[in-house]
């Protein structure tokens, strides 16, 4: 199975685990991070990809009241747990590479760790550029290695160890399979955009515990299907969250996450 195709067979449980273990350890810190920066750009109509269950989109709504927020997902799922978690927003289930809006609609279009999953980038990028307007910007964030993302790696260590010949690639080559700077400003050129800025950004995640960060990331991500039809689940299960505890610690758990924030904006 493909990394895309693993992607897109979420199950209806998938977003509950995502929002309990995994938004406020991962996304919510970095959700704060990017609503400031879009503040500052004074949009009035704002569209959000890849929303996931919200935690960027509630964000933007504290920051940015008056603001117009359309937040799309690819997944029916995730579009369902988030417009029930933030009603503020107007939700649209939508692929990103071919998006059901106008051209020229929105002054800014925003995207938190989602733009690693689309198939064709350039493509998705373009119809960014479509849909903004003519002074319109593009404001989105991609995770660094997996190497600095200090839970990432001890998740995917944990994996390594406990299925030494299939561990799956998940995180090393989508989440954190897109992280060179040069890499993105091309994609964004061959779309029509200019890359006009592009900033590492480290924020330390706090999570109740190990265990529950391997559960996020083994039930919330597509790494779940590689295990859904194995009768030793849940003895690998057991065995990653023991790795990443004796890894992590007991209790209460913190560690730090890098980032990159790109601003592109359309060529004239």
């Amino acid at each position: 199975m493909s990394a895309d195709d693993a992607n897109r067979r979420w199950t209806q449980s998938m977003p509950e685990a995502y929002e309990r273990h995994l938004v406020p350890v991962f996304f919510r810190p970095f959700a704060a991070d990017l609503a400031t920066r879009a503040a500052a750009l004074r949009p009035h109509t704002v569209l959000e990809l890849a929303a996931g269950t919200g935690a960027l989109t509630s964000a933007l709504l504290t920051e940015m009241p008056t603001a117009s927020v359309v937040a799309t997902d690819l997944n029916e799922a995730m579009v369902t747990a988030g417009s029930a978690r933030e009603p503020r927003a107007d939700w649209r289930q939508a692929d990103a590479q071919k998006l059901p809006f106008q051209h020229d609609g929105f002054d800014l279009v925003l995207c938190q760790f989602g733009v690693m999953f689309f198939p064709d980038r350039p493509g998705a990028y373009a119809e960014v550029r479509r849909v903004l307007a003519p002074r319109g910007r593009f404001l989105f964030s991609g995770w660094g290695p997996l190497a600095s993302h200090g839970f990432g790696a001890a998740f995917q260590a944990a994996l390594e160890q406990a299925m030494p010949d299939t561990a799956p690639p998940f995180l090393k080559h989508v989440p954190h399979g897109y992280s060179d700077p040069a890499v993105v400003a091309a994609d964004l050129a061959a779309a029509g955009l200019t890359l006009a800025g592009s900033e590492e950004v480290t924020l330390k995640g706090v999570a109740e515990s190990a265990a529950s960060v391997a559960t996020g990331l083994l039930t919330g991500t597509p790494v779940s299907t590689a295990l859904q039809a194995r009768e030793d689940a849940q003895a690998l299960h057991t065995a990653i969250t023991r790795k990443m505890t004796d890894r992590l610690g007991a209790g209460p758990v913190t560690a730090p996450m890098t980032a990159t924030v790109y601003l592109a904006q359309r060529q004239a």
